[in-house]
């Protein structure tokens, strides 16, 4: 199955996924595994620098394959997040939908600074 029909829904549970980026290794946020029976609706992603000095960037891509690997295409590409505030990289206004077999992977220009935080709902007919 590649989405449910999203007009006949049966199940909408709201998840919170949360990162800190201990490194600069690509990391994957949300997984949608093949097979799941699930589309994913991504509300929300949020970069926050907890660094009181130092600015640092942020790649996040949507991955198409659920794994992290396959092709990259990318949310935001080196975006700079200041020293303590915050990046509204996806808001509810954009959403995007994340089918099965997907993955959205962050990664940092700096290890130990940013937190990432998504807010999606798990669909389910």
């Amino acid at each position: 199955m590649a989405a449910p029909n999203i007009v006949n829904v049966a199940t909408i549970t709201g998840v919170t996924a949360m990162q800190s980026l201990g490194n600069t290794s690509a990391t994957t946020l949300v997984s949608n595994p093949a097979s799941s029976d699930y589309v994913y609706k991504i509300n929300s992603i949020i970069v926050a620098n907890d660094d009181g000095s130092n600015s640092a960037n942020i790649t996040v891509a949507l991955h198409d394959q659920d794994d992290g690997g396959g092709t990259a295409y990318k949310l935001a590409h080196t975006v700079a997040v200041g020293a303590d505030s915050t990046l509204v990289v996806l808001d509810k206004a954009s959403s995007i939908y994340l089918e099965e077999d997907r993955s959205i992977v962050v990664t940092a220009s700096a290890g130990g600074d940013l937190d990432v935080i998504c807010s999606y709902e798990k669909i389910i007919d």
